[in-house]
């Protein structure tokens, strides 16, 4: 009823996110295809892996979040690695295609590991290490093939390709563990071989974008980007903000115990989250374009704060924990590819992953402490007073970004 109240809307939001696909470059479009093909397979795993560490293997909220914690520091070095090698060697298509290929080699990692708490969290390191390797040369890519007033409609557009697979790769699992009798190890398989498709479409649709060469490459050049003082003020409220984001694995744990939602829709919880993002992935970066990219990003991250006030209301009505995951969702598609076009339209052509790993970095590290912090809260207390300190310091964060205003709108857009 909801969705035929809305058809107008929803017909001019599809005929806008169509047109806005026409006019982004067809190299934008195949890295995409290609992180709709990663994030199928990605997400086959991830819809699982809180309900199977927590509820299956034991481990109480602070090791798990101790172990989301771990898996986001390794993201955090090698997203540095990544974009100072892909710049410096000028191949950033070769560099992501070394991350899909990791990425992919993780989920066999996965299967070997059996019910070994360290060696799943070691594959899972892997994983997240190749998401850092190709997650900067990716950006740079999509910056690379765009006009700078059209940033935030391609990342808008990339965006929301990613969330597709996001959003199906739930579905697959769901489908398999069905027709396996609950084997997660026919989930890993299926989730390789899915990441595999990926890798090819990587090397055979995408393009090299080779950006001028820099005069300095070494690790220390890359620091020096933060003399740039708007990007400096971005890397730096980011991170803050990050500090105070909760990870998605907590919302949906909160959510699932909460409402009591059966173990075996445990993995659709995601699906609210990315039906939202996808939706409004390429509405909001063509706003950001038109109105200001920061002030969107930090609209999103008001969005978070009405999902964890959600969080915090009553729990006999299912609907407010629907509520939850759609401001979940409308937080990450404000945000995530907002922050990288904000970071484009900054950044010398010749150190965009540079730049941009340095951004994602930050961010990475912030959210690794706060997985650390808020499994802790939760295990000292209970998750409804974890969830009251994380939303009261999140309105507060919020609030003084707003005051600062990093980027002036010539900036911003």
């Amino acid at each position: 009823m909801y969705l035929a109240s809305r058809s107008g809307s929803g017909v001019a939001a599809v005929s806008k996110s169509v047109g806005a696909l026409r006019a982004t470059t067809s190299n934008v479009v195949a890295l995409g295809l290609v992180s709709l093909v990663t994030d199928i397979s990605s997400e086959m795993v991830t819809a699982v892996w809180p309900l199977y560490l927590v509820m299956g293997l034991g481990l109480s909220p602070l090791q798990f979040g101790a172990l989301e914690g771990v898996s986001g520091a390794t993201t955090a070095l090698v997203r540095l690695l990544g974009g100072h090698f892909a710049d410096r060697w000028r191949q950033l298509k070769t560099t992501a295609i070394v991350g899909y290929a990791l990425s992919a080699a993780s989920k066999l990692a996965c299967l070997c590991a059996g019910s070994s708490t360290a060696a799943l969290g070691a594959a899972l390191a892997v994983d997240r290490a190749g998401k850092g390797i190709r997650t900067a040369p990716r950006d740079a890519l999509i910056s690379l093939s765009s006009t700078p007033d059209a940033l935030g409609r391609a990342f808008g557009v990339h965006r929301a390709m990613d969330t597709v697979g996001a959003f199906l790769g739930p579905l697959v699992a769901m489908g398999i563990l069905w027709a396996s009798l609950n084997s997660f190890e026919a989930v890993f398989v299926a989730s390789f071989c899915i990441a595999v498709v990926g890798v090819l479409l990587m090397m055979s649709q995408v393009r090299d974008r080779k950006a001028p060469p820099a005069k300095a490459q070494s690790l220390g050049a890359m620091l020096a980007l933060l003399r740039l003082k708007p990007f400096r003020r971005v890397v730096g409220w980011a991170s803050l903000l990050g500090l105070v984001t909760m990870s998605d694995a907590f919302v949906y744990l909160i959510l699932q115990r909460r409402w009591s939602v059966d173990a075996v829709w445990f993995p659709l919880m995601p699906l609210g989250s990315a039906a939202a993002y996808l939706l409004l992935a390429i509405p909001l970066g063509y706003l950001a374009d038109r109105i200001g990219r920061w002030a969107v990003f930090l609209g999103g991250h008001c969005a978070l704060l009405g999902a964890l006030l959600v969080l915090l209301g009553p729990a006999h009505r299912l609907a407010f924990a629907a509520v939850a995951l759609v401001l979940h969702g409308v937080f990450y598609a404000a945000t995530d590819g907002v922050l990288m076009a904000a970071a484009g339209a900054l950044l010398p052509e010749h150190a965009q992953a540079r730049g941009m790993s340095l951004i994602q970095t930050g961010q990475a590290t912030a959210r690794t402490l706060s997985s650390v912090a808020f499994g802790w809260l939760w295990t000292c207390w209970d998750s409804r007073a974890a969830v009251m300190v994380m939303a009261s310091a999140l309105a507060v964060v919020v609030l003084a970004a707003a005051i600062a205003r990093p980027l002036h709108t010539e900036d911003a857009q």
